[in-house]
């Protein structure tokens, strides 16, 4: 029989990991956007390296993203919480708990809004594809993926910011 340090090493509960320090990386004017976005990446505190696992929170008002969409990576949400509202460039969907969205690798560009007074609690998962790029239909913003991981971003037209 296991003692229970050894199981906290195999099980968490989730609520209890501490959030993300630094709440986005992308650059002014956009960072401030994500004012109101908590992240507790779940997937790191197991060491797992080819998709992330982030318990993802939006106070009333906040974003998940800015609308986008990866070139390479594949995403997935599931809501425990709230009402969001899901918003593409086509349409704009309300979800409850239980909805999930599943959002291939260059296919339409997608965030979360919380249109509410509510927060919105979230399950999103995504792989980390390398190579892999982000577009920003409504922004002037690029991202690359890095070799060392980490997104560098850019003006549309390649300027850095």
């Amino acid at each position: 029989m296991k003692g229970k340090e050894e199981a906290a090493a195999i099980a968490i509960k989730a609520d209890e990991v501490a959030p993300r320090t630094k709440p986005s990386n992308y650059p002014e004017p956009f960072f401030s956007r994500m004012n109101g976005r908590e992240k507790r990446q779940l997937g790191d505190v197991f060491g797992l390296s080819n998709f992330g696992v982030n318990l993802t929170k939006l106070s009333p008002g906040a974003e998940s993203a800015l609308l986008h969409r990866h070139s390479k990576q594949d995403e997935f949400i599931y809501i425990l919480e709230g009402e969001p509202t899901l918003v593409t460039e086509m349409e704009e969907v309300t979800l409850t708990p239980g909805y999930c969205a599943g959002f291939p690798a260059a296919g339409a560009a997608h965030q979360l809004v919380n249109r509410t007074n509510k927060e919105v609690v979230y399950l999103e998962v995504g792989d980390r594809s390398p190579g892999d790029e982000g577009s920003y239909p409504k922004d002037d913003l690029k991202a690359a993926l890095g070799a060392d991981g980490k997104w560098q971003f850019t003006h549309k037209d390649g300027r850095p910011y």
